[in-house]
């Protein structure tokens, strides 16, 4: 596992609407039973995504905003397959988590 890879969500009654979750928690705390994820929403169930709150990412081709609002800390198990990674997207996530906590 590490930051920023990229999972399936298992749920199967979630998984329409939110067909990932992004890893956010640092590689240095590997050792923990869970990881904190945010929601990679589809298009369709986000709504009007917020400016900086809320990047657009392509995931399997399909149009996914980050649900940075509703960070949740998982079981691994709760995990999925994993599908990709944003790891070269390291920067608008920082900001995203950024502007929620501080508001710049």
């Amino acid at each position: 596992m590490a930051q920023f890879d990229v999972y399936e969500n298992p749920n199967e009654h979630t998984r329409k609407n939110v067909p990932y979750l992004l890893d956010l928690q640092a590689d240095l705390l590997n050792s923990l039973a869970t990881r904190v994820v945010a929601p990679l929403v589809s298009a369709t169930a986000m709504g009007k995504p917020i400016d900086h709150l809320n990047p657009q990412f392509q995931m399997k081709r399909k149009t996914v905003y980050m649900s940075t609002a509703e960070l949740a800390g998982v079981p691994i198990r709760a995990l999925g397959e994993k599908v990709g990674s944003l790891k070269d997207q390291r920067n608008i996530i920082i900001a995203a988590l950024d502007f929620l906590f501080t508001g710049f």
